[in-house]
């Protein structure tokens, strides 16, 4: 009786965690049965709205409302369009601590918060990553050092592309508004990488760096605020996340990374295999056709998968 109105209180708080506030990326983190936090919403688009318009006033990715949004025209949905906001989650399969930021899915957890067992809260923020011939990298590493209206110093490789392309850039690009960094950088153990701001905010939620990770200004204007040096990072690739819901189960799979060949052809096995995983030895009735469906059209969304037995 005690977990179930502590489970009530939980679903209570997550649902007034909604986005588009200051806080509107934060959520309690789950009991240890449960994986996802969030909700969806569902908003009607004005006439003068694009889906990118509606992404970045709602704070999520611009390629994460148009899979959440299939039928709806990208440039002009127009007014009154019912328009689906992609703001519920299942967890990363990974230790739910510090910085985690999952590719395919171009979104950046922070948990914070809590004691020495464990943390209390989960952040959700869209990011843009490394673009195809400048991956931003699968590792693990650690928040070294924090810098506001930092100067940007483009690597001699980045120069030459721009060169090429007739754009070309100088060695130091102070601070200021056209500084690609934006306001606040977090530097990371690995060298050359950076969690940033951009001045062109349009693009996250998208493929469009050289490998490092861009966030919304007001998102990391609030992370630089609070997160501290030596904060763990781990940077995965699941295109397919399996969690529970109490006793239901529910499947969210993103559309691989272009260049992940393995997990772009095996990306039905991967479903199938973490869903068994998922299940072990219980007795669970399965939805196949919702399976095959985000197999077929990922949706980047939580879709339920199993049915009530009573």
């Amino acid at each position: 009786m005690k977990l179930l109105f502590c489970q009530r209180l939980l679903c209570l708080a997550t649902l007034l965690c909604l986005p588009g506030g200051a806080s509107g990326h934060a959520f309690p983190l789950p009991l240890s049965n449960n994986d996802l936090v969030g909700r969806v919403a569902v908003v009607e688009a004005r006439e003068e709205d694009t889906l990118v318009d509606i992404a970045r006033r709602e704070r999520v990715g611009q390629d994460a409302i148009v899979l959440a949004n299939p039928d709806v025209d990208r440039w002009y949905p127009g007014e009154g369009a019912r328009v689906v906001i992609p703001s519920r989650y299942i967890l990363p399969s990974v230790p739910r601590r510090g910085l985690v930021l999952n590719t395919p899915e171009m979104r950046l957890y922070y948990f914070s918060g809590g004691d020495d067992d464990g943390t209390s809260q989960v952040e959700v923020f869209p990011v843009a990553i490394g673009r195809q011939g400048w991956e931003t990298p699968v590792t693990e590493t650690t928040l070294v050092s924090k810098q506001r209206d930092p100067a940007w110093y483009p690597p001699e490789s980045i120069r030459r592309e721009h060169a090429d392309e007739g754009d070309p850039l100088p060695r130091v690009v102070p601070p200021g508004p056209d500084n690609p960094l934006g306001r606040y950088a977090l530097r990371l153990g690995l060298p050359g990488y950076l969690i940033h701001g951009t001045n062109k905010a349009f693009g996250v939620g998208m493929r469009v760096s050289h490998g490092c990770v861009r966030m919304l200004p007001e998102d990391v204007e609030s992370l630089f605020e609070r997160i501290p040096v030596g904060t763990p990072v781990q940077i995965i690739n699941q295109p397919v996340k399996v969690g529970w819901e109490a006793d239901t189960l529910y499947l969210e799979v993103h559309p691989p990374l272009e260049e992940d060949e393995v997990n772009r052809e095996r990306l039905a096995d991967t479903v199938w295999q973490l869903v068994d995983e998922a299940v072990g030895d219980r007795f669970l009735v399965l939805k196949k056709a919702s399976i095959l469906a985000e197999i077929k059209r990922p949706s980047g969304m939580p879709r339920e998968i199993s049915e009530s037995l009573f």
